[in-house]
């Protein structure tokens, strides 16, 4: 069936992809996931600027294992953070900090299934737009409800996580429609990487407009950013290349003949006891809450290491934290091209291809995370171990976090909500275990974090080596590609 596809595609002509209906909505999903990750992240580095001190209560020093000097070249700042007159802080202790950080992801749990099924079944361009500035006009009111108190900027931080739960199952449900088999890692893959281009740039400018402006301000300034994308996101993009209005007919016959009876929404009724027993979806999931587990670990924890252990001012702070996200960012537009090229030419299968990506996605960011543990108070090489963990974690955005659209196409939307379901779950527990082994702030506490991170990479990299698969599923076919099959069959019977 997937040959049957491909020779269906390589028989249409492709059209260009410069300034295609294709790569137009890969660029505005791209600044959507910008959006979406710099309103995601913004507190991590607030967090220094909105709290008085990062621990109301005395530390203890142990003389073998105390943190780290002042680097050489850079201002300590870190203790002495200037704020404009009358900007409100607060004396939140590392256990309540480790709970507003996480509380993002308890509210982001709830919508990832619903939000997959229903777009799926509708298409993904509301639920993502209304996501996103759902989430931004939430933003608007991170002032006022840490004013009010820890629980209820936690209850806020918990309804964004819900609004924003929807997105990326929307944009797989999209990419069903829209995504030819043979571009889906570069289109996925850029669209995917704006949520590193969205930590990068969020993180040293989260840093510059606390310093600036005062902390309440960047986050008037972040939440409008997001509605002002959603006005343009209403305006230009549709769910389906049959309904766009300013695709080309050429486009959307390609669009349409290359990705066939996948292409279309899955109904009401979804095959869930086949994918409930389905060893390549549980590969899916167990893989991304291990690769999660780091990932989230550095998100939302890397400027208070840089802050507590490393002692870097807070623009300092905000860049040298953003730095890993602009080698992942590029790295995975890259490897994005590669993957679609070894598919094209046939070099390698596209479980092959996927396993790789995973293998290298994952284990060189834990190989980095070690190093980190033994780097100690070298700043520069603290720096960029971190630098290097999160930049080659970029290549497993054409690995596992792809696949759903690889042994499902139709239900692509449905099966990231349930592996983001599964893995978010780290990103709710990782801040508070960080909190837990980094109390006393010291760097025992922190190798601790790292070692926990770098482990949970290794495991997920085996499993999906051994289980992963990029074959399409029994359970995912189409009663057209069934019957296709049949006649087939029938034919070489025949003969």
């Amino acid at each position: 069936m997937a040959m049957f596809r491909a020779d269906r595609e390589t028989a249409s002509s492709v059209p260009p992809w410069c300034c295609s209906a294709r790569l137009n909505l890969a660029v505005l999903m791209f600044l959507g996931f910008g959006m979406v990750y710099a309103l995601r992240v913004n507190l991590s580095v607030a967090m220094v600027a909105m709290v008085n001190t990062t621990d109301p209560e005395p530390v203890v020093n142990h003389s073998n294992n105390r943190a780290c000097p002042q680097p050489s070249g850079f201002n300590n700042t870190s203790d002495t953070l200037v704020q404009p007159e009358g900007t409100p802080q607060y004396p939140w202790d590392s256990e309540t900090q480790g709970w507003l950080l996480g509380a993002f992801f308890f509210g982001y749990l709830f919508t990832q299934i619903p939000g997959g099924y229903l777009s799926g079944h509708y298409g993904g361009k509301c639920f993502l737009g209304l996501g996103v500035l759902g989430t931004a006009a939430l933003t608007l009111l991170t002032p006022l409800a840490a004013r009010w108190g820890p629980y209820w900027l936690f209850g806020l931080r918990a309804l964004e996580g819900f609004g924003e739960g929807v997105t990326f199952p929307a944009m797989m449900a999209m990419w069903a429609r829209w995504a030819p088999p043979l571009e889906r890692s570069r289109l996925m893959t850029l669209a995917g990487s704006g949520g590193n281009f969205g930590a990068f740039v969020a993180l040293p400018l989260t840093g510059y407009l606390c310093e600036t402006l005062g902390w309440p301000n960047m986050f008037y300034l972040f939440g409008g950013a997001g509605c002002l994308w959603a006005v343009f996101w209403f305006i230009f993009v549709s769910d389906d290349p049959r309904t766009h209005r300013r695709i080309s007919k050429e486009e959307r016959d390609y669009i349409i003949n290359s990705i066939g009876p996948q292409g279309t929404g899955h109904g009401w009724a979804v095959p869930v006891l086949s994918m409930l027993l389905s060893i390549p979806l549980w590969t899916i999931i167990i893989t991304q809450m291990c690769s999660n587990w780091s990932y989230y670990t550095l998100l939302t924890s890397l400027p208070s290491y840089m802050d507590i252990i490393l002692h870097f001012d807070l623009k300092s702070n905000g860049f040298l934290s953003a730095l890993p996200y602009l080698g992942a960012w590029w790295l995975a537009i890259i490897l994005g091209v590669v993957a679609d090229a070894f598919i094209e030419k046939r070099v390698f299968s596209v479980t092959i291809v996927r396993k790789i990506f995973t293998f290298v996605g994952m284990m060189l960011p834990a190989a980095f995370l070690v190093a980190v543990c033994y780097a100690g108070c070298n700043h520069i090489l603290a720096v960029t171990f971190l630098t290097l963990s999160t930049t080659t974690g970029g290549a497993s955005a054409s690995g596992v976090y792809i696949n759903q659209i690889d042994i499902a196409p139709r239900y692509a939307g449905f099966l990231l909500g349930i592996t983001n379901t599964f893995g978010t779950i780290p990103g709710v527990i990782a801040p508070i275990v960080t909190g837990y082994f980094t109390e006393n702030h010291t760097l025992a506490g922190w190798r601790k974090v790292f070692w926990v991170a770098a482990g949970f990479n290794i495991g997920g990299a085996l499993i999906f080596c051994i289980f992963g698969s990029g074959k399409l599923q029994p359970w995912a076919h189409t009663e057209e590609e069934r019957a296709e099959t049949e006649r087939r069959r029938s034919r070489t019977i025949s003969q």
